[in-house]
């Protein structure tokens, strides 16, 4: 049986002609984190859309815990989930009201009891019953993820998990998604432009430009590998388009490859 609880082979996905993401193949294991990197218009969020089932591929197969994404989502959504600070959850309902309903919408068999429990762990007691209209942005990031793991997802798909949070907040969430994968065994994707995010959370690194994953592998590997300080020094040397390997680089994404392209 695959460990893979995420299998992308070759995927793309072009609009009106135009390529957003071009031949992407990669895995995500379970108890895995690799987070997806790249400029704005790397194509991050195309890809993560397409993992979602909300964007269908031009091109390409995902698998998600064994299922295809374009044929059978609907056996794996309940299984999966998602969280973006950048996606407000109806703003007239309180956060109880919302995240009841996300409870009941994914079948979670004790919603109140789910609910309690994240309220308590994320710091939300005194929010439940304000409106979401009214939520400060760092509020709405710990509300966006309590939403995100109230099924207790095997998947769990991260747009800026730490965005407008103030860097204690940030630090402490940081530290509880490390503590809830350990327990949970749960496969993380996670979409940062926080450097220093990456290299404590993740185990792999996909580096994206102009629609390509150029390069992987684990941030001490590529920090070597472009003879760096830190993860965002060799963010900044692949979106200019200035890559200057040290070491080998896998072979299927060669920067030689790439360039050929």
């Amino acid at each position: 049986m695959s460990n893979s609880v995420v299998e992308v082979s070759h995927l793309a996905k072009s609009f009106n002609g135009v390529p957003a993401v071009q031949d992407a193949s990669f895995s995500v294991a379970h108890g895995e984190t690799v987070a997806l990197l790249g400029a704005n218009g790397a194509g991050k969020t195309t890809t993560i859309s397409m993992l979602l089932g909300l964007v269908l591929p031009s091109a390409g197969h995902i698998r998600i815990l064994g299922h295809d994404m374009v044929r059978h989502r609907y056996r794996v959504l309940h299984r999966i989930n998602f969280s973006s600070p950048y996606v407000d959850l109806p703003r007239r309902l309180t956060v109880e009201q919302n995240l009841l309903f996300f409870g009941r919408l994914y079948g979670v068999g004790a919603p109140r009891a789910r609910l309690a429990e994240l309220a308590h762990d994320l710091d939300l007691k005194d929010l439940l019953k304000k409106p979401g209209g009214q939520l400060s942005a760092g509020q709405k990031t710990r509300v966006s993820l309590a939403k995100a793991l109230i099924n207790k997802p095997e998947l769990l798909l991260l747009d800026e998990p730490t965005a407008s949070l103030d860097p204690d907040t940030a630090d402490w969430m940081r530290g509880y998604l490390k503590a809830y994968r350990a327990r949970s065994g749960c496969a993380i994707l996670l979409a940062s432009h926080n450097m220093a995010e990456v290299e404590r959370l993740a185990d792999q690194v996909l580096m994206m430009r102009q629609g390509r994953i150029v390069d992987r592998g684990a941030p001490s590997e590529l920090i070597e590998r472009y003879d760096r300080n830190n993860m965002e020094e060799v963010f900044l040397d692949i979106a200019r388009g200035a890559e200057r390997p040290r070491g080998p680089v896998p072979e299927a994404q060669s920067l030689r490859e790439v360039a050929a392209r």
